[in-house]
């Protein structure tokens, strides 16, 4: 009797799943920032969010729950919500990739969240101080292998993709700079412009009017193209370190189970705002250069980037702040 009874309970289940998509949002839809506002990744989201109001017919919000770079604290908000696509994230290199290798996370990456799709990669730059005697890659690596452990670069926090970015760079040129960690990306901006460090990888948008200034030289960008308002620039790869790529990236999760439709129904309508011309050029001016994927796209390169940092952690005895 009992199994008459639930059959037909399942049944209702699965005819109303495609039902509700359809409907989709009969409320406002919130995107989970676990980074603060005026963030280079809140921005991103906020363009979106606008955007997609307009698309879906209700409202979008971004509410932030910043609480370090492993994003823990957002991350298991959208957990918490119930998987019908009204609760999204903004997940991002550090909290998605990263965070795997350095803490001991309550959830899995990559079976917890449905990948919707990638918004957008960021390159940092490697700037040093105009007074180091560096042009170029290879004379910096020059001069870390004839002072090996002396040459400092700052990174925003311990852990995070600045960090992990010069981690990335000693394993690869086999030179040992030295990491010091600040709180915060300007925070390490400051000490490299008082010339406490040498160096440090940068977001774009924070190190650029520095560069114009002649206060920075900016070296290489970390990936494997070209940012767009930094053309002059080349890759660290094509300055002389083969091989090397850094990449931060923003991209939009939901938890996982949310209705396969649903996912697709976002998915698309995101891939449509980052095609406006207006978007793009917008988030380009900022330092981000947009890009989507499919959700199978997206998983299968957060899994990669997962495999790329572990080892990178491990060699670096990296730790979370």
């Amino acid at each position: 009797m009992q199994q008459l009874c639930i059959a037909p309970f399942l049944t209702l289940l699965v005819l109303a799943s495609p039902a509700a998509a359809q409907s989709y949002p009969t409320k406002p839809v919130r995107i989970v920032m676990p980074y603060s506002a005026g963030s280079n990744p809140d921005t991103v989201a906020r363009v979106i969010a606008r955007k997609l109001a307009d698309s879906l017919g209700n409202p979008v919000v971004v509410e932030n729950r910043p609480a370090g770079s492993a994003g823990i604290a957002g991350n298991q908000a959208v957990l918490a919500a119930p998987a019908d696509g009204y609760t999204l994230l903004l997940g991002a290199t550090g909290s998605m990739a990263i965070a795997p290798s350095l803490y001991k996370l309550p959830y899995d990456t990559t079976k917890d969240f449905d990948a919707i799709t990638l918004l957008a990669y960021v390159p940092n730059v490697l700037v040093v101080n105009s007074a180091l005697p560096v042009r170029n890659v290879k004379e910096l690596i020059a001069l870390a292998k004839s002072q090996p452990d002396k040459v400092d670069y700052a990174s925003s926090a311990s852990g995070s993709i600045s960090h992990l970015s010069g981690e990335l760079f000693n394993w690869r040129a086999g030179v040992k700079l030295r990491h010091i960690p600040y709180k915060g990306s300007p925070a390490a901006l400051n000490a490299l412009l008082s010339g406490e460090v040498a160096l440090m990888y940068s977001p774009v948008p924070l190190a650029l009017p520095q560069i114009k200034t002649g206060r920075l030289r900016a070296l290489g960008v970390t990936t494997a193209k070209r940012s767009s308002i930094l053309p002059q620039v080349p890759t660290i790869a094509e300055a002389g370190l083969e091989g090397y790529q850094a990449t931060q990236w923003y991209a939009l999760f939901a938890r996982a189970g949310t209705p396969k439709e649903i996912v697709t129904r976002i998915g698309g309508e995101v891939r449509g705002i980052l095609g406006i011309p207006e978007i793009r050029a917008s988030l380009a001016s900022q330092g981000s250069d947009p890009v989507t994927t499919t959700p199978e796209e997206l998983a299968a390169l957060l899994k990669a980037e997962i495999a790329q940092w572990a080892p990178v952690v491990k060699a670096s005895g990296a730790r979370a702040d």
